[in-house]
């Protein structure tokens, strides 16, 4: 769960520990503001904190001595959780999409897949293609390697050659990843 990570001047702190959780005899206290309040005993920054109505956060727990931040947790929770759904909104997944060929494929089959290939790349997809040998065509490895390489030609304008083509066991394969 996110919201037991604090994200403090772009570090990751494992687990949030305000409060009375903090075992240090002192700590060296930064207000709300960001104003350094100085080195002070646990007990004093905890009822300070307490006055303000505010919660005392360890944010750097392995400093000499541990930095403590007076801050409302809660808020603090709300914009953290609202920041991640912001970042995960703006985020683009990648897909790997996958598209099969046979050795004894036609004109317009062969077309029509490569067009699918194109729209796939332009939609920032990566592209697994895969050429299937059944029974005996294993022995035509070479034509399947060439349907390959006139896929890797077709699409040299939109596309860069992430992995060459590898044979494995019955199954031929390279992958295409979109040109920036």
């Amino acid at each position: 769960m996110l919201a037991k990570f604090l994200f403090w001047e772009g570090r990751i702190i494992d687990k949030i520990i305000k409060n009375e959780e903090i075992r240090a005899p002192e700590v060296r206290v930064v207000d709300q503001n960001g104003k350094q309040l100085g080195i002070m005993p646990t007990d004093e920054a905890l009822e300070l904190a307490y006055s303000k109505k505010l919660d005392l956060i360890l944010v750097a727990p392995n400093a000499n001595p541990p930095v403590a931040k007076m801050m409302d947790y809660g808020k603090y929770k709300y914009e953290l959780a609202k920041r991640e759904k912001k970042a995960k909104k703006n985020q683009k997944t990648i897909e790997v999409k996958q598209m099969k060929f046979r050795i004894k494929i036609d004109e317009h089959d062969y077309q029509t897949k490569v067009r699918h290939i194109k729209r796939f790349l332009e939609d920032g997809n990566k592209v697994r293609v895969v050429i299937m040998f059944r029974g005996r065509e294993l022995a035509f490895a070479d034509k399947g390697k060439e349907i390959l390489e006139r896929v890797i030609t077709d699409l040299q304008d939109i596309a860069i050659v992430e992995k060459p083509p590898k044979l494995e066991g019955r199954d031929m394969w390279m992958m295409l990843k979109p040109k920036n």
